[in-house]
């Protein structure tokens, strides 16, 4: 048996409203749209891979975050969140292991860990 892909669902009485967040600042596309449930890819698939953390803290202190979502520019990302304003709870940061990131709350409430990995 192998997983094949991890998909988080979040509930949200209103799902359109995903589309600011999740197209115009992560850059998402949106692939299905059945108006009780929205689903959003990535174009690149290049960390592909299946992935499940469990954890007690976000890391630094900080709360847990819902998701973490891995970009190529988190500068680039926190700027379209602030432009988009929505609200930033933490950072950004360049993390002692190796990450610079932010915490965003999405329109749905949802804490989410933008990330890059250091250079």
């Amino acid at each position: 048996m192998t997983v094949k892909r991890i998909v988080t669902n979040f509930y949200s009485a209103d799902p359109a409203r995903a589309r600011a967040f999740y197209e115009d600042v992560l850059g998402l596309t949106m692939v299905m749209d059945k108006g009780w449930i929205v689903t959003f890819v990535s174009e690149t698939q290049e960390r592909s891979m299946p992935q499940l953390s469990v954890a007690s803290e976000g890391g630094s202190g900080t709360e847990l975050p819902d998701v973490s979502i891995e970009v190529d520019d988190v500068d680039a990302v926190l700027a379209r969140a602030i432009a988009g304003g929505f609200d930033i709870l933490y950072g950004p940061v360049d993390e002692p292991w190796g990450v610079r990131r932010f915490f965003v709350r999405d329109p749905h409430g949802k804490v989410l860990n933008i990330l890059a990995h250091s250079a």
